[in-house]
């Protein structure tokens, strides 16, 4: 059956859930990883989603970026209901969210230049070749402050904070309408994660980006934030924005939360 594409008034969100539901058989046993999720992401913020580890976080990240197919709910990128697509029709819309991932190193082919990895999403999702290709790669680099130069290197020739702004580079090159951030500075240096949030902070504001957040640090997502989400066993049990959230959080398990950053 080919999946039809619908349309979703979304008053300038680029992102819309409802009810989302994402299970998994474990020995035979279904553990529901999310469970009944709504949300809903305006443009040009900044959406931290927090909790501990195994609430829900990154399942539901792989969901909206269609990774998992869903076992209930909808999803729509920019007012489009992308839940059911499937081949040509979703490797269109996979240029419209790009992911930046936890280890710079792992995300990056080791066989290929940095020039290629950037160049390689123009290429497949934008059909952008010749001279058009190799200028837009100079300009991603260059905008992430990297250098001519570090073009023509392999990964393993990088530090993690300069790998990790080839990962940067590379999914904001084909200009996508949502970029999710996983973890984005959990893998590098304390010295060096200020510098990668101060950069993604700054790409936001020039191009008005909107960024879904998954982290653990509260530190991080304090900072980046405009409006925060808390995942619990599978469920989004409470949004707010993020000076609500660490200053007056309504449910126990967020008080608990908040409660262990100083």
């Amino acid at each position: 059956m080919t999946a039809t594409m619908s349309r979703l008034d979304t008053d300038g969100n680029v992102v819309e859930l409802r009810g989302v539901t994402k299970r998994f058989s474990r020995r035979r046993v279904a553990v529901t990883a999310v469970d009944s999720v709504d949300l809903t992401i305006p443009s040009n913020i900044t959406f931290g989603l927090i909790g501990e580890s195994g609430s829900g976080k990154s399942t539901l990240a792989r969901c909206l970026l269609r990774l998992h197919d869903v076992d209930a709910g909808s999803i729509f990128l920019e007012g489009d209901d992308i839940t059911h697509l499937r081949r040509a029709r979703l490797r269109r819309v996979r240029r419209r969210m790009q992911l930046v991932f936890q280890d710079p190193y792992a995300a990056l082919n080791p066989r290929m230049t940095i020039e290629d990895s950037v160049a390689e999403p123009l290429t497949e999702l934008m059909g952008i070749r010749g001279r058009a290709l190799h200028a837009k790669v100079r300009r991603a680099i260059d905008e992430v402050g990297l250098a001519v130069h570090h073009l023509a290197r392999y990964p393993h020739e990088l530090s993690g904070g300069q790998c990790q702004r080839v990962g940067i580079a590379r999914a904001l090159a084909a200009e996508p309408a949502l970029v999710v951030l996983d973890e984005p500075t959990s893998a590098l240096d304390v010295s060096v994660q200020a510098q990668i949030l101060n950069l993604l902070n700054t790409l936001q504001r020039e191009r008005r980006l909107t960024y879904l957040l998954i982290t653990h640090d509260l530190d991080v997502v304090r900072y980046m934030a405009n409006v925060i989400g808390v995942m619990y066993r599978g469920r989004l049990i409470e949004t707010n924005t993020a000076e609500a959230i660490f200053t007056e959080p309504r449910q126990a398990y967020t008080q608990t939360l908040v409660g262990t950053t100083p």
